[in-house]
């Protein structure tokens, strides 16, 4: 945020599913509702967890086995049909294999460099961890391909300022 202050799992949720929904008109063969569900749930395993900086480089298979057992627990409460289907889109946007999920996992990645380069950061912040992170959900489509260059152009202005 441009005070400098974290934003929370829920802003960054919010940024992201509105990112979605109208980016999601680029792709017009993926199932639209199912995008901006993701992006709305991607991050609930972060609910007892905490938002884990990415720049901090947290173990992957820790903070997934922590978030699974958020999700599950959190789909403990709602009725079943529903809390599966928390479960399942969760699992399928962690698992990054679909289109949607790629999508998703693109624009998440987008959101937080795009914080990086809008907000305000330590004097010591490492920029050059934005031109790396994320990259191979940026490599297949013309729109994310473009999406990222200008990405990284920002944070090179942000490298040399």
């Amino acid at each position: 945020m441009k005070s400098g202050r974290q934003e929370s799992t829920a802003e960054h949720s919010w940024r992201l599913a509105l990112f979605a929904a109208i980016v999601a008109r680029q792709f017009p063969e993926l199932d639209h509702g199912k995008v901006l569900f993701m992006s709305l749930v991607h991050d609930l395993g972060e609910r007892y967890s905490g938002d884990q900086s990415a720049v901090l480089l947290p173990d992957k298979l820790e903070k997934t086995k922590e978030e699974e057992f958020a999700i599950k627990k959190l789909a403990s409460f709602l009725p079943e049909e529903i809390g599966h289907h928390i479960i399942d889109v969760c699992k399928e946007y962690n698992e990054g294999v679909t289109k949607e999920a790629v999508l998703v996992k693109a624009l998440d990645k987008a959101e937080t460099i795009i914080q990086h380069n809008q907000g305000k950061n330590p004097p010591d912040f490492d920029y050059e961890f934005n031109l790396t992170y994320g990259l191979k959900y940026f490599e297949q489509e013309p729109f994310l391909i473009s999406l990222r260059a200008e990405l990284d152009r920002e944070t090179r202005y942000k490298l040399n300022q």
